[in-house]
């Protein structure tokens, strides 16, 4: 008989899950902002659209993916997209022969779909923690919000709808700090609210 020897491999790498969440919640504070009228739509929400609540998530996610969080390469790689995705909308009609403009009933499908997935995603951060959860919830309320803005017209519930991303968006930085702060600490700094998962039973 032959002895067949196990391998242990042991996970020290880093967690990814600050990066993904401050990109997202730099980008969307910032492009509430314009939302709520602060600023127009300029190259500099572009920018941030494109490699820091783009690129930068698409690689949180992948690292989550190595990690063997299903939720987190999801969510990550997901809204990665989303921000290449929104930014392809405002140029690629600008480019010589490029696509026709997004009418308001397709740009309101976009942000209706997008609130779908996010509801979706928000059922799993109830086994997650507080922090996750009120992202979630608040950014699909965000996408509705928006989705109904456009469609309607009402400049009133776009403001509206940006003061409720920029909300939004800074519960996320607060995740985001949450997790390097605590680690590095070694001890609750920012309370996350971590969920108590139930134990298992067996039949």
């Amino acid at each position: 008989m032959s002895a067949t020897n196990a391998t242990q491999i042991i996970d020290n790498t880093a967690n990814p899950a600050p990066l993904g969440l401050l990109a997202f919640g730099m980008t969307t504070v910032l492009l509430n902002c314009h939302n709520a009228g602060f600023f127009a739509l300029n190259a500099m929400i572009l920018s941030m659209g494109i490699f820091f609540g783009g690129l930068a998530q698409v690689v949180a996610g992948i690292e989550e993916w190595k990690k063997n969080n299903t939720f987190g390469a999801t969510a990550f790689t997901s809204y990665g997209f989303f921000w290449l995705t929104f930014v392809g909308l405002v140029l690629l009609p600008k480019l010589p022969g490029g696509a026709a403009a997004t009418d308001s009933t397709a740009l309101a499908a976009y942000l209706a779909i997008w609130g779908v997935f996010t509801l979706g995603l928000f059922f799993g951060t109830l086994r997650l923690n507080r922090a996750l959860q009120f992202i979630f919830a608040s950014l699909t309320l965000l996408f509705f919000l928006l989705a109904i803005h456009v469609q309607t017209g009402s400049e009133a519930l776009g403001k509206f709808a940006g003061y409720e991303g920029i909300v939004c968006g800074a519960s996320a930085m607060y995740a985001g700090f949450a997790l390097v702060l605590n680690e590095v600490y070694g001890r609750v700094v920012l309370p996350l609210g971590i969920v108590a998962k139930p134990a298992l039973t067996q039949a």
